[in-house]
């Protein structure tokens, strides 16, 4: 069956009592054991729940794993992620990062003695000279979040393999309708489902699919025990948006790439970042291991001083946090999504102050385009005056 169809068909055939097309939402946190020693296969709603397990056999079909994990945010599905490792251990984690990821591995797992080290992780000898006796795992963004850099996934997972390191890539930009990394020979996939896979800034949750039984089972222990599960209501929701998926990825992959070559032809843009463009350095790659683009990019201006107007003149764009959604939104990463990496980190890597991220939504291209036109224009304008 076709990816499409799969994603339309989401909890339709799960509820054969009623023959509800829709699953239900299972409030309980509490089910009844028929009598002592047996169980419904659901005992309390932090362990398993109804809803959230239609949701999970989902993530898992969809990414070709062998399980899935729904949690409370995609942070949340990191942290789960991260508790595989302990004291001592070590990770090597692309340089490019959202900047939570990068709080996250800093601020809270060296506290429990877990270390990373940041690399362009398409440079295999980099990665080697990092490598060491205590490295457990490749942590991969591909594309990154907001230089868009590509990594050869199925390259980067069999060299890990060759070293016993696991190989765990964030997907949330790409989603398994354009991406499945573990058929590329990643171990572990994780998303914000906030972003494209509930799509529309509506519910906060996160997801991890697992290759593998041991390692789906460490999975499921760590999930029970930290607790940071999907509650029933959101996972409802959550499926309810991937849906629509297929559709939306495609219009937002459609807006971005015409918006994209139209701001690379603009006389106030210094340099736009997208995979889609032949320009890209990983253009080659993405067409390679993907099916298609996400509808993130980011964009430079020529002048810092344009920032500061082109957000406060757009109008149809919302000037917000986040990505992925049906409504388009731009951010500024250097104060915004990214304050938490380090000032010389972010400047080696390109997120500068002349640095615009825009999350593409799947308004009408040539309104977006016309909102753009007429930020860019009103900021060029103040400029010359001030």
């Amino acid at each position: 069956m076709k990816i499409e169809s799969r994603l339309a068909q989401i909890g339709s055939i799960q509820e054969p009592k009623t023959g509800a097309v829709s699953f239900p939402v299972y409030n309980a946190t509490a089910f009844r054991h028929p009598k002592l020693g047996e169980s419904t296969g659901f005992d309390y709603t932090r362990t398993k729940n109804p809803t959230r397990s239609v949701l999970e056999d989902a993530a898992a079909q969809l990414e070709s794993g062998d399980a899935g994990f729904a949690c409370s945010s995609g942070m949340a599905a990191l942290h789960v992620v991260l508790s595989l490792f302990s004291q001592g251990d070590h990770l090597i984690v692309s340089l490019d990062l959202y900047g939570g990821t990068y709080r996250l591995l800093e601020k809270i797992m060296t506290r429990f003695g877990v270390t990373a080290s940041y690399v362009d992780t398409n440079d295999i000898d980099a990665m080697s000279e990092l490598c060491t006796p205590n490295t457990k795992a490749i942590l991969i963004e591909t594309p990154t979040n907001p230089l868009m850099m590509i990594t050869d996934i199925e390259r980067v997972s069999a060299w890990a393999k060759s070293k016993g390191l696991l190989t765990i890539v964030d997907n949330t930009l790409l989603t398994p309708f354009f991406q499945r990394p573990i058929e590329l020979g990643a171990d572990i996939v994780v998303h914000s489902a906030t972003k494209y896979l509930g799509g529309h800034n509506d519910v906060l949750a996160g997801l991890i699919v697992s290759k593998g039984k041991e390692l789906s089972e460490q999975i499921g222990f760590l999930h029970n025990s930290i607790g940071a599960v999907l509650g029933a209501q959101d996972s409802w929701l959550l499926m309810r948006g991937m849906k629509t998926l297929a559709l939306r990825m495609e219009r937002h992959q459609y807006n971005a790439t015409r918006i994209a070559e139209y701001l690379l032809e603009h006389e106030s843009i210094e340099e736009v970042f997208y995979p889609a463009l032949p320009s890209h350095p990983g253009y080659e790659v993405q067409s390679r291991q993907s099916s298609g683009n996400t509808g993130i990019f980011s964009f430079k201006v020529k002048d810092a001083r344009y920032i500061e107007p082109i957000l406060r003149h757009i109008k149809l764009i919302a000037f917000a946090e986040s990505l992925g959604g049906v409504e388009s939104l731009m951010t500024y990463p250097a104060v915004q999504t990214h304050a938490d990496i380090p000032l010389e980190i972010r400047q080696k890597v390109g997120v500068d102050d002349k640095l615009l991220r825009f999350s593409v939504g799947i308004e009408h291209v040539d309104d977006l385009i016309a909102d753009l036109d007429q930020a860019l224009a009103a900021a060029k304008r103040e400029i010359e005056e001030a």
